[in-house]
């Protein structure tokens, strides 16, 4: 069965590869009469689209969306809504002198296994460009979401080391690594420069933030919400960790210490982040995701080509030196897609 495909009640297939004509998403479960736009799907492609800063790659795409289905007269038909984003700036010929050659830290080899051929240009279907179609279904997602009372937002926490040390969501949209700290923002921004100079890449860390979700939501016990919400974020392909709440310190906390007491008013805290058991417990749910280094640099590296023989290789082309400010919309459009999901089943489960 392919691995394209994701969610119960609200589902998308994303397809297109990265030197393609064009990636984009199916989306069906959207509930019928939803007022939806391409202008409010493009506010969340526009986040996502390379290009922006001299902390991303410098490819050009307008990620112009295109609904092909599913709308009528503004709205959602109930039926499968397809939107396409065509590709433009492609230039594949940066690949043609490594079509040979398996890229360190990249799914060459892991392809050429599983299906006995891969599109070597720009990583195929493995490309970060596939998350495109994520973030549009996600906007979907979000704008019935936001109807509910819910409000996600990620933010860069970290990145090669320098971590933020306050917290102001008004300024995460204000700098070029979409850091909640000022101050760190700045210093990410001259670390990432400085390496993109070097040709290499660092990674980091990724907080994501939910308000408003009922409690209740979660489908115990193989479709617990944060399971599902695990499943979600490790399905992006920088993505190597994920953590709920206290997450890991809890591994070094007492039971007194790590457990969330109650009185009157509800939670006193929330080192749970927001779920119990795999529900949601009305409380914020908050997740941190670790991010990995962008595999593409032009630093040499030792590798093999597909004869299995010991070879050299430097990486070319256009690359974010760093994933990490381009994630942040990424995740939040999965955060999106498993709440609509299991808000939907939830109704479905009380119909």
């Amino acid at each position: 069965m392919s691995g394209s495909t994701f969610g119960e009640a609200f589902k998308i297939t994303t397809f297109g590869e990265s030197h393609g004509e064009a990636v984009g998403v199916i989306i069906d479960g959207i509930t019928p009469g939803l007022e939806i736009s391409e202008a409010e799907i493009q506010v969340q492609m526009d986040r996502r689209k390379p290009g922006q800063s001299s902390v991303t790659t410098p490819r050009k795409e307008s990620d112009k969306v295109h609904i092909v289905s599913g709308i009528f007269e503004g709205k959602a038909t109930g039926t499968p809504m397809m939107v396409v984003l065509y590709n433009h700036d492609m230039k594949s010929e940066a690949y043609s002198d490594i079509q040979n050659l398996f890229r360190p830290g990249h799914a060459d080899y892991t392809y050429l296994k599983k299906y006995g051929i891969r599109d070597h240009r720009g990583s195929g279907r493995a490309s970060g460009r596939e998350t495109a179609g994520r973030v549009a279904a996600g906007a979907i997602a979000r704008k019935s979401l936001e109807q509910r009372g819910v409000s996600i937002v990620a933010y860069t926490k970290e990145i090669g080391g320098i971590q933020c040390e306050t917290y102001s969501e008004e300024v995460i949209e204000k700098n070029a690594v979409r850091a909640c700290d000022p101050v760190a923002a700045e210093k990410m921004v001259k670390l990432i420069e400085g390496l993109a100079k070097e040709g290499n890449s660092c990674g980091g860390v990724v907080e994501c933030r939910i308000r408003g979700v009922q409690p209740g939501l979660g489908e115990p016990v193989f479709d617990k919400i944060d399971a599902d919400l695990a499943k979600a974020m490790l399905s992006i392909g920088a993505v190597k960790g994920i953590e709920f709440g206290a997450g890991f310190a809890a591994a070094r906390m007492l039971g007194s210490e790590h457990n969330d007491h109650m009185n009157k008013d509800g939670f006193v805290t929330n080192n749970a982040g927001g779920i119990l058991g795999g529900i949601s417990t009305g409380e914020e749910i908050v997740f941190r995701v670790a991010v990995k280094p962008t595999s593409s640099i032009s630093v040499p590296q030792k590798t093999i080509d597909v004869n299995g023989d010991e070879k050299p290789i430097v990486t070319e082309g256009r690359h974010d030196p760093s994933i990490c400010p381009r994630i942040v919309p990424v995740i939040e459009a999965m955060a999106c897609l498993v709440l609509e999901d299991h808000y939907k089943r939830q109704a479905a489960l009380h119909a």
